[in-house]
C-alpha cells in the first residue's frame, strides 16, 4: 500500500532560510526533506557577519514584523550561546538615527542614541543578537534532524523534480532562484570580508553609506574579528580582491587603530540574494502541486529567517 504523502514537504535550499523553514515545518508535524546543493557550511549564509538588523531588504512594511518575530527567537537562543552560536552583544550603528527607521525600531529593547563616548557622530546604540554562523548553521541542521527532518545533498535544476516527490515544495534557493524559477529580479550584491585575530574588541560597529559600495563594520566572533565590507550590485566574483581587503582593514583601523596590526586569518566573499521585494507567496504548479517561494532576502536573511519561515510554513497549508 502506498504511503500517504499528503503531509510531505520538500524544502529546496540549505542556507539559513531553508533550514529555519524546514525546522518550523518539521516541528509542526510535517514530514520534511531538505534538498541542498551545498552543505550549510558552504552556503552564502556561512559568510554572514552576522548581526540582527534589517539591512538591504524590502519591503520595509513587512520586514519589520518578520525581523521582530525572529529577534524574539534569537534572544531565547542567546541563553545557550555555546550551543546555538547566538550571543547578545552591544554595539553601535553609525550614521543612523531613530527618525530614519521604521516602526519596527520601537520593538527593539534599549535602542537609543549613542553617546559621544560610544561613537563620534550620529549613531544608535543597541544590544543585539550576534550570530556565529560556523556554530549556528550546524546547530540548525541538528535541530532539524532531531525533529525528524531529513537533509539530502541534491542539485535541483527544475522545481518539477521535487514536485514529483512531494505535493508541497518550498523554494528557499536564494540567488539560485534566478535560474531555477527563473526570476531575473534576483541579483547578487557581493560582500567581501576580512577575518583578523581579535586585538581585544568586544563590541560591534557598523557604518554604512548606501550611496557607495564600500562600508565599515566589525563583529567580534569566537573565531576572530570579522571586518567589512562591500555591497557590490550585480557582481558575481567569489574571489577575494586583495586591494579591497586592504581598504576594508584600513577603514576599520581608522575607527579602531588596534585593528591595523591584527594578523589576518582569512578572507570571505558572499553573494547576497537581493530582490526589490522578498518573494514570499504560494504558487500552483502546472499539473498539480504547490510551491511556496521564500527568497530574495538580500543582506538580512538571518534577521528575518524565523518570521519568514513561519509565514512560509503557513502558506503550505491548503487555503481555508
Amino acid at each position: 500500500m502506498d504511503r500517504d504523502r499528503s503531509g510531505d514537504v520538500i524544502v529546496v535550499g540549505g542556507g539559513v532560510i531553508g533550514l529555519t523553514t524546514a525546522i518550523v515545518l518539521a516541528e509542526s508535524g510535517r514530514r520534511v526533506r531538505l534538498w541542498t546543493r551545498d552543505p550549510a557550511e558552504r552556503t552564502t549564509s556561512a559568510v554572514a557577519g552576522a548581526v540582527w538588523w534589517p539591512y538591504r531588504i524590502e519591503p520595509e512594511f513587512l520586514v519589520g514584523a518578520w525581523a521582530l518575530e525572529s529577534l524574539v527567537v534569537y534572544e531565547e537562543l542567546a541563553e545557550r550561546p555555546e550551543e546555538t552560536g547566538v550571543r547578545m552583544v552591544e554595539g553601535v550603528h553609525g550614521e543612523t538615527d531613530l527618525d530614519g527607521l521604521g516602526p519596527w525600531a520601537a520593538g527593539v529593547k534599549g535602542l537609543r542614541a549613542a553617546t559621544d563616548a560610544e561613537y563620534t557622530g550620529t549613531g544608535l546604540w543597541a544590544r543585539l543578537p550576534l550570530i556565529d554562523m560556523s556554530t549556528h548553521l550546524p546547530w540548525l541542521r541538528g535541530r532539524l534532524l532531531r525533529s525528524g527532518g531529513q537533509v539530502e545533498q541534491r542539485t535541483v535544476t527544475d522545481l518539477k523534480e521535487p514536485a514529483a516527490e512531494a505535493p508541497v515544495v518550498v523554494n528557499c534557493t536564494g540567488l539560485g532562484a534566478r535560474e531555477l524559477v527563473p526570476d531575473p529580479l534576483v541579483r547578487p550584491v557581493r560582500g567581501q570580508l576580512v577575518v583578523v585575530e581579535n586585538p581585544g574588541i568586544t563590541t560591534w560597529l557598523t557604518s554604512v553609506d548606501h550611496s557607495t559600495e564600500a562600508s565599515t563594520y566589525f563583529f567580534p566572533q569566537p573565531g576572530g574579528l570579522i571586518l567589512g565590507g562591500t555591497a557590490e550590485d550585480d557582481a558575481w566574483s567569489l574571489t577575494p580582491d586583495p586591494r579591497t581587503a586592504e581598504e576594508i582593514v584600513a577603514r576599520c583601523a581608522a575607527v579602531r587603530p588596534e585593528i591595523a596590526g591584527a594578523r589576518i586569518l582569512g578572507h570571505r566573499v558572499g553573494l547576497r540574494p537581493a530582490r526589490d521585494a522578498v518573494r514570499l507567496e504560494r504558487e500552483s504548479l502546472p499539473g498539480g502541486g504547490t510551491v511556496v517561494h521564500n527568497y530574495g532576502h538580500g543582506g538580512a536573511g538571518v534577521t528575518v529567517a524565523w518570521g519568514c519561515a513561519r509565514e512560509a510554513a503557513g502558506l503550505t497549508r491548503p487555503a481555508a
